[in-house]
């Protein structure tokens, strides 16, 4: 049995957060986006980063200029300067791809910059349905996942299906939660959470990173603004985080948490996009074989199944 979407989980007709918190701090505006983000890439390069001499002076601000960045990319200082601000109009792809090497961006950071400006440029996404719907062929994988955490979440790190040990793994998060279980969240807004992630800082700025390029792809998702709103205005730590456009892939690696019940569990996570639901990810966490962890999933289970009979 899975702890399966409905009233325990996001996208029931429960509003997104209780009435009377504030909607939104600052609506996701791409162009003042888009200046920070290039500004904030242009500002951590040296000039020596960039292969440009250094003459020793010293510089009012750090990173380098506008006027560097422009001669790099082969535009003009005035067309790089109207690109910083915002000012879109005729910008191409080929000029996009001579400011990104310049500014030493990965792949993730121009997949992010290309969804900025294709939406600034109006070419918006289909509008996403409030509440998608996790079909019975997902919650049969779920089912079947024995020994592993295992849940489905969209990019807006809402917890909408798990299977049994995704759900004790993640029952401070989503017991209480009134049908808006939310990692981020969780994360954010639950003090719980600073002994649960082992590295909470790491696995903060993992969720804004994920949040960011979800509003760069879909800034007219009004649960995403309200999202970032709510953390905004509750958490300092969330507001500095968004500020600083964290971008970074996060699609496999090792996470640790510190189970309140069974200790330490250091897992490997890998999220597994579903082709046929847009926007949603399966995330399954494995340990290594014969690993304490091992162990420890195992007593984890056997709480799960004491839960369940209780419940």
């Amino acid at each position: 049995m899975i702890a399966r979407g409905g009233p325990n989980f996001p996208g029931s007709s429960k509003p997104p957060f209780p009435a009377g918190t504030p909607s939104t701090v600052e609506n996701v505006d791409q162009r003042k986006d888009i200046r920070e983000f290039l500004t904030s890439r242009r500002a951590r390069l040296t000039p020596q980063q960039a292969g440009l001499p250094d003459y020793g002076a010293k510089r009012r601000v750090p990173g380098l200029r506008r006027e560097e960045v422009a001669l790099l990319a082969g535009v003009s200082v005035d067309y790089y300067t109207r690109l910083e601000r915002g000012n879109l109009t005729g910008v191409s792809d080929s000029v996009l791809n001579s400011v990104a090497p310049v500014l030493q961006l990965d792949e993730t950071e121009r997949a992010h910059l290309f969804n900025l400006i294709k939406v600034s440029h109006g070419r918006r996404r289909t509008p996403r349905k409030a509440g998608p719907r996790i079909r019975t062929s997902v919650r049969l994988i779920l089912d079947a996942m024995v020994g592993v955490p295992a849940w489905v979440s969209n990019d807006r790190l809402d917890i909408l299906a798990t299977n049994v040990l995704g759900a004790e793994l993640y029952r401070d998060a989503i017991d209480g939660a009134e049908g808006r279980a939310n990692i981020a969240r969780f994360l954010f807004l639950d003090h719980r959470a600073r002994d649960f992630f082992v590295d909470w800082n790491q696995q903060a700025d993992n969720a804004v990173a994920i949040l960011r390029s979800a509003a760069a792809r879909d800034p007219h998702d009004d649960r995403l603004t309200q999202l970032v709103g709510e953390l905004s205005t509750r958490s300092d730590e969330f507001r500095v985080r968004w500020g600083a456009h964290i971008i970074r892939a996060h699609h496999s690696g090792p996470k640790a948490f510190n189970h309140p019940d069974v200790g330490q569990l250091d897992l490997t996570f890998d999220g597994l996009e579903l082709a046929a639901d847009p926007g949603l990810t399966l995330y399954v966490m494995t340990a290594e074989p014969d690993s304490p962890t091992i162990d420890r999933l195992k007593l984890l289970g056997t709480l799960a199944a004491t839960h369940r009979s209780r419940g």
